[in-house]
């Protein structure tokens, strides 16, 4: 078992700390990910960012579906190539013995497997936690899985868009006058990916308290969208309250939506705090809204929700974007540019922070950008160092240099080399 620590005591970071920086947090820690699609290999990311060796197992011949989700250039999956940077990739099939033997031999030297199949499905294979505890107590083995691994709806199909839908988010997403609306990006895989992450690494602490032993993430897709909706189950069992759908609308703020500016750009505001709307209503050039009774506080301005979105849209439509943003700055007003990915990859300040990296890929033969790792360590910063591998690129590596598999096995079982 790889005991590495990956929690060292904390300190606070001196000055210039960025002089001091070493090998990334995880550095040590090693992962096996049996994750397809999004949350899964989200979490393997996110893990692999702060150096975690990763090492993906994929079906011979396809691969993880990611690779054919999505845009796509010279045959290769773009999204493919964000999700599961940093990673090593390794085919195997796991209804063939020497697919299920490749994995415990991975899981024997790992401290995390993650998998994403129907719940049964690692224990009809004779891979369950019993069989890898076995070889390596100190295994935390992550499953992430549509509902989870006990309750009545366990063996359904279980997708993102599912987990949008019954949580509530879909419901309460878009107008009152339309039908619900899915996000338009994968809202509950990710926001799991970002869940399941901090789990496995509570879970990899929680190591020293259990005298080395590992244990089992039991994570259903919808957990985490469910808790980050915030007040709706509070509310309706302290009040009966149901929130319907508002469009930009905050219920708990006002003002807080979109605005078009002159030139037919967008912008968003939110003040719930009245000094904060007095500065917005100074940039504008309104300062009256700021006194009148209607919008005297942030109770009131809920309630005029109305009258002071069409006060605010008759400002904005006097000024183009650029002018706006510049004078919200100076006056301190919660207010920004609604961009496209086009605008964002063109910003000063996303480009001074790092939020996109670029990368060199022999697939891609050139350069690739893609976002950077979350936040920043002063002293272990996250790296992106390669984008998501071609498939079974480390068999030889892995397959044979590690687990001792043959040439002539693995030509047997169909796994190129």
């Amino acid at each position: 078992m790889n005991t590495a620590d990956p929690a060292g005591p904390a300190t606070a970071a001196p000055e210039g700390a960025h002089a001091l920086q070493g090998a990334p947090a995880l550095t040590g820690i090693r992962v096996v990910e049996l994750a397809n699609f999004i949350a899964g290999p989200f979490i393997g990311m996110l893990l692999a960012d702060h150096g975690a060796e990763v090492i993906k197992v994929e079906a011979p011949g396809s691969g993880d579906g990611i690779r054919s989700w999505g845009g796509r250039k010279n045959g290769v999956g773009l999204y493919h190539k964000a999700l599961n940077r940093n990673k090593s990739s390794v085919t195997a099939d796991l209804g063939t013995a020497l697919g299920r033997e490749a994995v415990r031999r991975l899981a024997a030297n790992a401290d995390v497997v993650i998998e994403s199949f129907r719940p049964g499905t690692l224990e009809r294979w004779g891979l369950g936690y019993d069989v890898l505890a076995a070889l390596n107590p100190g295994l935390v083995l992550v499953r992430v899985s549509g509902f989870g691994q006990t309750g009545p709806y366990r063996l359904r199909s279980g997708f993102g868009s599912l987990a949008e839908a019954m949580t509530g988010f879909a419901y309460t997403n878009g107008f009152p006058d339309r039908p619900p609306l899915l996000p338009g990006f994968a809202l509950a895989d990710t926001t799991s990916g970002l869940a399941g992450a901090f789990l496995t690494m509570a879970a990899l602490e929680a190591r020293r308290a259990n005298g080395g032993r590992g244990q089992v993430v039991d994570l259903p897709i919808y957990d985490a969208l469910l808790t980050m909706l915030g007040p709706h189950v509070i509310e309706f069992d302290q009040l009966g309250t149901v929130q319907e759908r508002s469009g930009s609308r905050l219920p708990l703020v006002s003002p807080r939506n979109t605005f078009r500016t002159r030139d037919g750009k967008w912008i968003a505001v939110s003040a719930g705090a009245h000094a904060v709307f007095r500065r917005l209503c100074a940039a504008l050039d309104v300062p009256e809204l700021a006194d009148d009774p209607l919008f005297a506080d942030n109770q009131a301005r809920r309630q005029n929700a109305d009258a002071i979105e069409q006060a605010l849209q008759a400002a904005v439509g006097r000024f183009d974007q650029e002018d706006l943003v510049r004078r919200f700055a100076e006056h301190d007003a919660p207010a920004a540019p609604v961009y496209s990915v086009a605008d964002l990859l063109a910003d000063p300040h996303v480009a001074a922070r790092e939020n996109i990296v670029t990368v060199q890929d022999e697939e891609l033969a050139g350069p690739v950008r893609m976002q950077n790792a979350i936040g920043k360590l002063s002293a272990n910063p996250a790296r992106v160092e390669r984008a998501g591998p071609g498939l079974g690129a480390q068999n030889r590596d892995i397959l044979i240099g590690q687990l001792g598999f043959t040439a002539d096995e693995l030509a047997e079982a169909g796994i190129s080399i």
